[in-house]
């Protein structure tokens, strides 16, 4: 009779996916509401928003932590670890960014940057349920609706809030590099060259670069980790059905040897998505610092 009890009032896997897949969302009144359109500026995923800001202030930490701790002798492990993953944005710097005086900030940003999206891109790692079953009683106990999702980085406004981002770091070194005049003759000199005639031509296509550029470096990220998520959830609905059904080793066997595979490449995914972007982030920044 349980069993059956439990089939009956279980969610189908679509149901399963699709509240999964619904953000905490929040008005800039704090009020629980539904994004209705595609692009709604009234409407923030406050899970995001919270995770995001959560795993920043730690990764901060602890870069700061490890600065504080350095010692000139003999490294322990976890500042040798520290030192070595700075060397290599620094290296990775030199090799795009010729300015000597702008890698004292953009190094440490692309560093921040690693280890931001890495940590966000870690909470993929975690098992499905583990937070949304917590959520589920404490959340309408607090006043909140039981959605919760906990990868930042799935979520297309903020891999779109951090690649605008990095367009904005973009524009200011333009500016800085080249000064304003120059970088607007820029814009309408560039690429077909400096032609009163081709100055509109130009500038669409200046456009077009930055708006490609942009889009393309948020959802590269956003596309990856949103299709890490969904199959986490297909493996996690194959345990849900052998628990449901009591029968079907097959199921639990497969569910154990995919979750145990697709975690191993995984770990890989979220580590090159954190590089790439980061890289992005250096080769568009040093692009600023190049003129036409």
């Amino acid at each position: 009779m349980a069993s059956d009890n439990a089939e009956t009032h279980a969610p189908s896997a679509g149901e399963y996916i699709q509240h999964h897949l619904q953000h905490l969302q929040k008005n800039f009144d704090f009020e629980s509401v539904k994004q209705t359109s595609i692009v709604d500026f009234s409407v923030f995923n406050f899970d995001s928003v919270f995770f995001s800001v959560v795993l920043g202030v730690l990764g901060c930490f602890v870069l700061w932590n490890a600065a504080r701790k350095a010692t000139a002798g003999v490294p322990g492990r976890f500042q040798a670890a520290v030192e070595i993953l700075s060397e290599m944005v620094e290296n990775q710097a030199k090799g795009v960014i010729h300015n000597a005086k702008s890698r004292k900030l953009i190094s440490p940003l692309a560093l921040t940057v690693f280890v931001w999206i890495f940590l966000m891109n870690a909470m993929d790692m975690l098992p499905v349920d583990l937070i949304p079953a917590i959520w589920h009683s404490a959340g309408p106990a607090l006043g909140f609706k039981d959605y919760v999702r906990v990868v930042p980085t799935a979520d297309l406004s903020t891999t779109l809030g951090l690649s605008c981002s990095v367009l904005l770091v973009c524009i200011f070194y333009n500016i800085k590099i080249k000064g304003l005049g120059g970088w607007a003759h820029e814009l309408i000199a560039a690429p077909f060259g400096d032609h009163w005639a081709l100055y509109p031509v130009n500038f669409l296509m200046q456009m077009i670069e930055y708006l490609a550029k942009t889009v393309s470096h948020g959802m590269r990220l956003f596309g990856n980790m949103f299709a890490g998520e969904l199959v986490f959830m297909l493996i996690a609905l194959m345990g849900g059905g052998w628990a449901l059904s009591a029968t079907g080793v097959g199921l639990a066997i497969g569910h154990v040897i995919a979750g145990t595979v697709w975690t191993l490449f995984h770990i890989l995914v979220i580590t090159l998505q954190a590089f790439i972007f980061m890289m992005l982030t250096l080769i568009y920044t040093g692009q600023a610092h190049d003129a036409h």
